[in-house]
């Protein structure tokens, strides 16, 4: 194996346990307004700087480590399908909203449509699991707190990404 790919995989496993260890942090903060599936999302900071220093497959395997072992730890196996799918669709979302189409966002507009299909993606999973479709109508909810945790996530990400240019990291 080449010392790239060496460094490349511990940065990628840093980064899975730094995201885990973040929303193992956070599972324990309260939420000021007690909304079920509403998190404050601050693991999302580091997929979110995964996904500006590395493609679209490495991005996703951080994302989807962290809720497979988050479910390892904390035991909580339904809330492994909701955080799974919101981690792809987020995920994908801000992989395309980055890359792809670029200048058109921001880091917060990015992060913002991140929060948004992270959102659709648990309401998808509660409807399926519930056989309800009647739960989308608690998605304008999640969307709206969304917008403060999205836009939270987006800011601290630049800050970040900033700090990595300044050491030379980026």
């Amino acid at each position: 194996m080449k010392e790239s790919n060496v460094k490349t995989y511990i940065n990628l496993s840093l980064l899975t346990a730094l995201s885990l260890a973040i929303s193992l942090i956070e599972s324990m903060i309260p939420m000021p307004v007690p909304i079920p599936g509403a998190k404050l999302g601050f693991s999302n900071i580091v997929i979110f700087v995964s996904i500006y220093i590395y493609d679209y497959k490495k991005s996703l395997s951080v994302s989807a480590l962290k809720s497979l072992l988050l479910v390892l730890i904390t035991g909580q196996v339904m809330s492994f399908f909701y955080s799974f799918v919101g981690a792809i669709f987020s995920t994908t979302a801000m992989y395309i909203g980055l890359k792809k189409i670029g200048d058109d966002f921001s880091l917060i507009g990015v992060s913002e449509l991140g929060s948004f299909f992270h959102n659709l993606g648990q309401i998808i999973v509660a409807a399926v699991f519930m056989s309800n479709l009647k739960m989308f109508y608690y998605f304008p909810i999640l969307v709206f707190i969304g917008i403060f945790t999205g836009f939270f996530v987006g800011l601290s990400t630049g800050f970040i990404i900033e700090h990595l240019k300044k050491i030379g990291a980026v």
